[in-house]
């Protein structure tokens, strides 16, 4: 089995003891930093933007996986390169020209991922699937942390992992919301490779101990 990875997200740290969190994930078991970039027009809600994400990384020393919840992804990908993001994730419902896309994200030097909202069929990506080098399955609506887990995230997955495999591809699956201890071995069985947790673990009372249990779980 091939190692899992856990993306704590940025969208639910303290804001104002960013540092310290950021810290946090570093001194943690987790794998990566997951960071919502929101402009308030595809989501209903605006997160933080380039100047923040700039020192996150300045004091990150792992995986910086950039989710882009925002209309016209196309004009920012050099930026969110040239900031240092290594993974960029466009959403498939923001993409026109969703293969163009994939290739200028890979041209400036990162992965490339591909979200989908809850309503969107994973069969929608089999033409682009050995291009993607990461799809996240949004198992919340996309916009706020802190939501329900959609259950039908599970079948998702196993017809994502179904594709993938008949199609010869490397594609990780992502899976970003509502993620706690209750579902992580379940996504993993389902054959999900990357765990979002955002508020289970920033609101934890000891977040370095939550994501150690979570890696317990999947590993």
């Amino acid at each position: 089995m091939s190692l899992k990875r856990i993306a704590p997200s940025v969208l639910a740290a303290d804001f104002a003891n960013l540092q310290r969190d950021v810290e946090m994930i570093n001194n943690s078991d987790a794998d990566w930093f997951h960071i919502d970039i929101m402009d308030g027009v595809f989501v209903p809600n605006i997160s933080f933007g380039m100047p923040v994400l700039r020192d996150i990384v300045k004091h990150a020393s792992k995986t910086i996986d950039v989710h882009l919840m925002i209309v016209n992804p196309d004009r920012y990908i050099q930026t969110f390169a040239d900031l240092g993001s290594d993974i960029l994730t466009v959403h498939y419902e923001a993409c026109t020209h969703l293969h163009r896309t994939l290739q200028a994200i890979k041209a400036a030097g990162m992965k490339a991922g591909v979200a989908l909202n809850p309503h969107t069929s994973v069969n929608l990506l089999e033409d682009t699937i050995q291009d993607i080098d990461m799809v996240c399955l949004m198992s919340v609506n996309p916009g706020f942390g802190g939501q329900n887990f959609i259950e039908n995230t599970y079948h998702k997955v196993a017809v994502l992992k179904e594709m993938i495999e008949h199609k010869n591809a490397n594609t990780l699956i992502e899976i970003d919301g509502g993620v706690t201890n209750k579902n992580a071995k379940q996504l993993v069985d389902a054959g999900a490779d990357v765990l979002v947790a955002g508020s289970y673990v920033f609101k934890a009372e000891d977040p370095v101990t939550t994501v150690k249990e979570l890696r317990k779980l999947v590993n």
